[in-house]
């Protein structure tokens, strides 16, 4: 495949690696929303359909993204924080109960586990990284499927490691907690739309995702999806289209006792968001038509020579086998001058993220390898 830079507004003097942070918008998704803002200048021409309609469509693209075809345990929430709130409100333990994570888990998907695991008098287990120079993220999924055990309440993790992109197995993490009735929570953030994912093969009982990075959304966007467990939850608002028969705005003070059947009860208040929607619905088509598969190969076709040569300077990289190539962490040699480093890509203009130890490379198919060659120069220079 080749790179799709036309697709988005770039400046070639840019070198963009940070999408992981947050994505450019490509020129329909930009254009989609100008249309949509000046929509909003014209009340008049906005109809009772525009609060369902979009959003059903919006759902239905998602469905098809993570492979299952009940898109009515899908909604529109407006961040990962929110997702989670959703599940841990939800969520009953009993006295030392273990929820497991990882070591340096992103904080969306921590500080609501430490309030339940407080409020319950639970444990929260992390599992931390082997630090090996070789087959660590082997070693780390054993020991992830390790602390598994009839202690084991829930199991919150994302599929990658969000600095890294270690790949965490979440086949077999799922056939350990169902052997223990533990409930998996996936963080799909810095995954869904670069990277393969299945409801269907995991079965995960909630899979939460921003949408403002790999799925080109605005800032402010995510989604959620929500097992059988979240059947008949309480939802942490209360909004009036949550509710049975809200399409029809004349009989609203009807006040309606039921909430729409499945995940529906849990949509953020004012989710048909005229701007956003149109924006995110033409952001899942494009992503959709380019697939999870055929951007990790691109991405491994323009970052496998980089990640060859940054090894040979002394840089630490996980085996391919184990991580993503859309994301991946670089830990860098003890005698890197750090501050150097910064300048150094900063005066030309190179964009990554400092993630502890790591920089975190990730890219997608605005990117060729020009951009990686750009990256290694910059390192060396610093060494």
């Amino acid at each position: 495949m080749q790179h799709q830079k036309h697709l988005f507004d770039i400046p070639e003097k840019i070198t963009y690696l940070n999408i992981a942070s947050i994505s450019p918008s490509f020129k329909a998704v930009e254009q989609a929303g100008i249309d949509a803002v000046l929509q909003k200048s014209k009340p008049y021409t906005i109809t009772v359909s525009d609060f369902f309609d979009p959003v059903t469509e919006l759902k239905s693209l998602f469905a098809k993204l993570i492979d299952t075809n009940e898109s009515e345990r899908i909604v529109t929430i407006p961040s990962v924080s929110y997702g989670i709130a959703t599940v841990t409100n939800n969520i009953k333990l009993n006295p030392n109960d273990e929820i497991l994570v990882i070591e340096e888990q992103f904080p969306s998907n921590i500080y609501a586990w430490q309030n339940l695991a407080e409020t319950y008098n639970a444990k929260i287990i992390t599992v931390k990284s082997p630090n090996l120079k070789t087959n660590n993220a082997k070693q780390w999924n054993e020991g992830l499927l390790k602390n598994i055990t009839q202690n084991t309440a829930v199991v919150a993790i994302g599929n990658i490691h969000w600095s890294n992109g270690t790949i965490f197995d979440l086949k077999a993490i799922r056939q350990k907690t169902n052997k223990h009735n533990a409930l998996l929570i996936v963080d799909g953030s810095q995954t869904i739309g670069a990277f393969p994912f299945s409801i269907r093969d995991i079965q995960p009982d909630a899979l939460i995702c921003a949408g403002y990075k790999w799925l080109f959304g605005p800032y402010g966007c995510a989604y959620a999806y929500y097992g059988k467990y979240f059947d008949n939850g309480k939802p942490i608002e209360n909004s009036w289209s949550n509710r049975l028969h809200s399409e029809n705005l004349s009989e609203l003070t009807n006040y309606e006792s039921q909430y729409k059947p499945l995940a529906n009860r849990y949509a953020v208040g004012e989710n048909g968001n005229f701007i956003y929607v149109k924006m995110q619905i033409e952001a899942l088509k494009q992503v959709i038509q380019w697939t999870p598969e055929m951007i990790q190969n691109y991405c491994k076709s323009i970052s496998f020579e980089a990640s060859q040569e940054l090894s040979k300077l002394g840089c630490i990289i996980e085996n391919e086998t184990y991580r993503t190539h859309h994301l991946f962490g670089v830990k860098l040699p003890k005698n890197l001058n750090v501050e150097r480093l910064k300048t150094a890509l900063q005066e030309q203009q190179i964009f990554v993220s400092f993630r502890g130890e790591y920089i975190r490379i990730s890219c997608h198919l605005y990117n060729t390898k020009s951009d990686f060659e750009t990256l290694v120069n910059c390192i060396k220079s610093a060494l």
